[in-house]
């Protein structure tokens, strides 16, 4: 193996990232012995491992989430810590992405890799901002990696949200979030701007919204949407699955407004396309500014690019210079956006 040729010691294999000198795999598809995982949204985090190696609350949120976050042994390591992995060196610095998630910064014979996960740059109460680390390698998602993304202010798309609620305040206001991450950074976003009312909640929502409390993120109010009285449900927000803000369950609503935070409500299409009444554009991931920024900022040579739209991106690395890499990794998806 030659440390300054980064594809002999990171190899892209049938589990996906595998490093030789360390010996596990990053963010694995499939059980592998030993798995290093940035964060526990299901694109990343999956059942079966052997060992897993994570922060402590992703750890906790795999467990809630999959039943167990690995079937041999878990070890949590703290933003920053550096720990001797086979012949590297890891630290986990902070993604910016949900709670818990973390990029992987491996060190071996005078280099630098670092795999980013999913991050974003943008400011979220409910997750330290991300860290940028100078490196020689490095991996960066593509989710939104065209330039017509451009995320935004997300105190102004909640800005929406609460003025809609003044104009129509018999209308319950069924805002579509993902689970981990979305749900609560929104819940913090709308206590921030103000919001002191109930939040009320569909079943899904409730296990992560308390994993986060017990990690000290205060969400204030929250309510259980379903047994909830019609009239209590006026003017409420009530935050819901994608999935269940277009089916019999948010049709008992009064008077339902159907809303959507995402980056994909950058493309009017896909609003229309689910019914979104108020699309929200509120993203956990970079957009195309924060995406060539970083690159450039981390100083990285050598770019590898994975989970999304590659072409873009990588034709912005090798104009400025860079080498770039398109990671073929099975198993990835959009759907925490």
């Amino acid at each position: 193996m030659h440390p300054e040729r980064f594809e002999s010691w990171l190899t892209v294999g049938t589990h996906g990232l595998y490093c030789r000198p360390g010996g596990f795999h990053i963010d694995p598809h499939s059980a592998v012995n030993r798995a290093v995982i940035t964060h526990a949204h299901s694109d990343h985090a999956r059942a079966g491992h052997d060992h897993v190696l994570a922060t402590r609350e992703t750890l906790a949120l795999m467990k809630a989430r999959l039943g167990s976050a690995a079937k041999l042994g878990t070890q949590a390591l703290g933003y920053g810590e550096r720990l001797q992995v086979g012949d590297v060196t890891v630290r986990l610095v902070p993604a910016g992405h949900v709670l818990g998630s973390a990029q992987v910064v491996i060190e071996w014979r005078g280099r630098r890799a670092v795999i980013s996960g999913d991050y974003k740059r943008s400011a979220d109460p409910t997750n330290p901002p991300f860290e940028l680390v100078p490196c020689d390698l490095f991996v960066t998602e593509a989710t939104f990696a065209l330039p017509v993304f451009s995320h935004g202010d997300a105190m102004g798309e909640v800005a929406k949200l609460l003025k809609s609620l003044k104009q129509f305040p018999e209308r319950a206001h069924v805002v579509g979030v993902y689970g981990l991450g979305k749900c609560q950074r929104l819940i913090a976003l709308l206590r921030e701007a103000g919001h002191a009312e109930p939040i009320y909640l569909h079943g899904a929502l409730a296990a992560a919204c308390q994993i986060y409390e017990s990690f000290a993120v205060e969400l204030g109010a929250l309510k259980p949407a379903t047994g909830a009285k019609r009239e209590e449900l006026k003017g409420a927000v009530v935050l819901a699955p994608p999935s269940a803000i277009a089916d019999r369950w948010s049709r008992r609503m009064p008077d339902a407004l159907t809303a959507f935070a995402s980056g994909w409500m950058r493309v009017r299409a896909r609003a229309r396309q689910r019914g979104v009444e108020l699309p929200l554009v509120i993203s956990d991931h970079a957009d195309w500014r924060e995406l060539t920024r970083t690159i450039h900022e981390t100083g990285a040579h050598e770019v590898w690019v994975t989970h999304g739209r590659e072409d873009a991106l990588l034709h912005h690395i090798q104009l400025t210079g860079r080498q770039g890499r398109a990671l073929a990794l099975i198993g990835r998806e959009d759907e925490e956006s």
